[in-house]
């Protein structure tokens, strides 16, 4: 039976915060708000985790990968960024962007697109999500709550505590949310490929 935290919005209480964070490093996984509506997340270096994921999902392992950010600092540790994507980055970051990076060494190799070597980065904007990152203290790797058969994230954190509390360790609430998928943008070559068009615009990529 999974934990249910009722979250502020705007001024997530430490406490909350903490115990969401201690029950990751326990190897648990959770399901909290990004800017994009609910994901499923847990530590970058817990494979069984990972695995609870890819069957909630119903996915393969050769599905992109995610990892949340804090910031541009804690990015540039995980993904190899050249200068004219790192100014891409720079002026389009926090928002509703994922970018396909060429993954570090600091990456497990079960997150890398196993022929290309990349993986997703995200800096978010949404509070719950950077108070839990702040605390972690390293990228939380992440997956939209897309249930099988869905197209769109999950919104409303009580239908999803009905499907998945014997599934998940914990379910944080921080409101209903409107699912708005991330723009996609392959920063990995020379030039930027537009994945997917979402929330982000894709001006300043074209």
């Amino acid at each position: 039976m999974s934990q249910f935290f009722y979250i502020h919005p705007e001024t997530p209480q430490v406490r909350l915060i903490k115990q969401a964070v201690h029950i990751l490093r326990e190897g648990g996984v959770i399901i909290y708000p990004t800017d994009s509506g609910y994901a499923l997340g847990c530590c970058l270096e817990n494979k069984t985790a990972l695995e609870r994921i890819l069957q909630i999902r119903h996915i393969s392992g050769e599905h992109h990968f995610t990892l949340m950010c804090k910031d541009l600092s804690e990015l540039s540790i995980y993904a190899k960024v050249e200068n004219t994507a790192f100014r891409l980055i720079k002026n389009n970051t926090p928002g509703p962007y994922t970018f396909i990076l060429r993954g570090t060494k600091e990456v497990p190799r079960r997150l890398l697109n196993e022929k290309k070597k990349t993986v997703g980065l995200r800096i978010p904007e949404q509070k719950i999500a950077l108070a839990l990152l702040a605390e972690l203290g390293e990228p939380l790797m992440s997956s939209s709550l897309i249930l099988p058969g869905n197209d769109f994230a999950e919104s409303d954190p009580e239908e999803m505590r009905d499907q998945l509390e014997r599934q998940v360790d914990l379910i944080m609430h921080g409101g209903v949310l409107a699912s708005h998928p991330t723009t996609v943008i392959d920063l990995s070559e020379d030039f930027p490929v537009i994945v997917r068009e979402g929330a982000g615009d894709v001006k300043p990529f074209v």
